[in-house]
């Protein structure tokens, strides 16, 4: 998840994350970019990129997909959605703010459109799978792979009690 937000400082856009850690094991990463690309289809439906349901095809199953720092090869933000019990993408973006909760990397609701706050960003809050992952996060760890990339600044926060 954190690649997702270091593109987005690359580009210019944010460079400021939160990742926390909660009771029970569940993650939220929440940032300060532009927010997940979402826009109106033909019959005015706000609709977002399918980043969390599908695979992104610039690094799944690509030989030249880029290495993350933990030197895993990069896959994509499906990859998480799928590995989780829950997933929670939250979305605020110039034009209004949206949420979509995934269980298993499958959609079970449809894109809500939510209070707007005046901010941009994406919150991605999931319940990864004890069953496939180990539950134990070392947010020294986190810090540590998150300063491969120079234009993103990470503040982490243990809220497990």
């Amino acid at each position: 998840m954190l690649a997702y937000v270091a593109d987005e400082a690359a580009s210019g856009h944010g460079g400021r994350c939160r990742v926390s850690v909660f009771a029970g094991g569940s993650i939220s990463i929440a940032d300060d970019g532009r927010g997940t690309d979402t826009r109106r289809d033909p019959s005015g439906r706000f609709v977002k990129k399918p980043v969390l349901s599908s695979k992104d095809i610039r690094f799944f199953d690509s030989p030249q997909a880029q290495s993350l720092p933990d030197e895993h090869p990069r896959r994509g933000m499906s990859v998480v959605a799928a590995l989780s019990e829950w997933l929670v993408h939250v979305n605020r973006r110039e034009s209004g703010s949206w949420s979509q909760r995934y269980e298993h990397g499958v959609p079970v609701t449809d894109l809500v459109q939510i209070a707007d706050d005046e901010t941009t960003g994406t919150t991605v809050h999931f319940q990864p799978d004890r069953r496939l992952l180990d539950p134990q996060i070392d947010l020294g760890e986190i810090r540590r792979l998150a300063s491969a990339w120079e234009d993103l600044n990470v503040e982490t926060r243990d809220l497990r009690g």
